[in-house]
């Protein structure tokens, strides 16, 4: 049974941008004191793409081990290559985890009936003991699984009755659900999302894989408790609260150039990891080709957690209690900006 708030862990990096496995336990432990569901290693937020193989899968293993008996596992194992995705989740399940986690294989693209046959199903297949988890989100892979053939996939394997769904189409939601059936299990893909998509009938889905559970994950594991429990009431103020940490998994603002003005857009995690690093979080910087915020972009991420800290501290107070920060004094700390931010566009 998988519901409520898994949290996409950061993969965190020193300032040489080698994987700080020290704060990789660091952080997993304090997920883990936050009540989390579960943990997904080496998710998109975990910087998947710009892993090594073998990073990959020591980053798998670690959080594997230091969630053992404490919460679930999910492996980000998916690629565009499914011999490699048979190999990752071998190794997932040799470590123990829970279940894997198949992005949408990117830039081949291949169709939705090409996803089902050629890669979910042989992984499938050959691990019928760990759950697999398709993760839907066409605006990344440019290619989609469908609800018609996730529905087919339910049929043939007890071991895949479940999405991550970042699809942002509230109506492919609803497919899903009218496709799939009342058992099949429906996690939110979007922070921002997350309460409309469990709240309504339509949708029913039983939780998150969350960005913004990296910093307030009792805050997330409540809501989304509250939520399937049916109380709407109290999860809506949660997710109220949370709302200024939604906005800034992604950071869009306008920039000048010697050539004019230009959109620039920050994606996850670049956001999520500015302001952990703004707190005092062990996250460490983005591995290139991410970089830094501009700084109407950190403005931007340095609104939303100073908005929370005057509202509702208690949803950064963990943060501070845990890595021992004084989370008031980082956020009006003008010195530590800089740093943070490209110096022009």
């Amino acid at each position: 049974m998988f519901s409520g708030a898994y949290t996409a862990l950061m993969t965190p990096f020193t300032d040489g941008h080698e994987v700080d496995y020290g704060a990789l336990e660091k952080l997993a432990e304090f997920q883990i004191a936050g009540g989390i569901s579960g943990i997904l290693a080496v998710g998109t937020t975990g910087e998947s793409p710009t892993l090594s193989w073998q990073e990959h899968n020591e980053v798998i293993r670690v959080v594997a081990e230091k969630c053992k008996g404490k919460c679930q596992t999910i492996a980000g194992t998916g690629s565009n290559n499914t011999r490699e995705t048979l190999e990752s989740t071998e190794h997932a399940v040799h470590v123990g985890a829970d279940a894997a986690l198949l992005v949408d294989p990117y830039y081949n693209g291949p169709s939705s009936l090409e996803i089902r046959r050629e890669y979910v199903a042989p992984v499938a297949e050959k691990y019928p003991q760990i759950q697999i988890i398709p993760y839907v989100i066409p605006g990344r892979t440019g290619a989609q699984l469908l609800p018609e053939d996730l529905a087919i996939l339910d049929k043939q394997f007890s071991n895949v009755n479940m999405v991550k769904e970042a699809t942002g189409n509230l109506d492919n939601m609803k497919r899903t659900r009218e496709c799939c059936g009342p058992a099949f299990t429906i996690l939110s893909g979007d922070d921002d999302k997350t309460f409309t998509m469990m709240t309504d009938p339509a949708i029913k889905a039983s939780g998150a894989i969350s960005v913004a559970s990296n910093i307030a994950p009792k805050a997330v594991q409540d809501m989304t408790t509250l939520a399937n429990e049916g109380n709407v009431a109290e999860a809506e103020k949660l997710m109220l609260a949370l709302k200024p940490l939604f906005g800034i998994v992604t950071v869009k603002t306008q920039e000048e150039t010697p050539h004019g003005t230009v959109g620039c857009r920050a994606r996850n995690p670049l956001g999520a990891k500015t302001l952990m690093a703004i707190l005092g979080m062990p996250g460490g910087p983005c591995r290139r080709p991410l970089g830094k915020m501009t700084k109407k972009g950190v403005e931007v991420v340095l609104e939303a957690g100073r908005t929370v800290w005057k509202t509702n501290p208690e949803i950064l107070q963990p943060v501070a209690d845990f890595f021992g920060v004084d989370v008031e004094a980082r956020l009006f700390d003008e010195s530590i900006l800089p740093q943070l931010a490209y110096e022009a566009y």
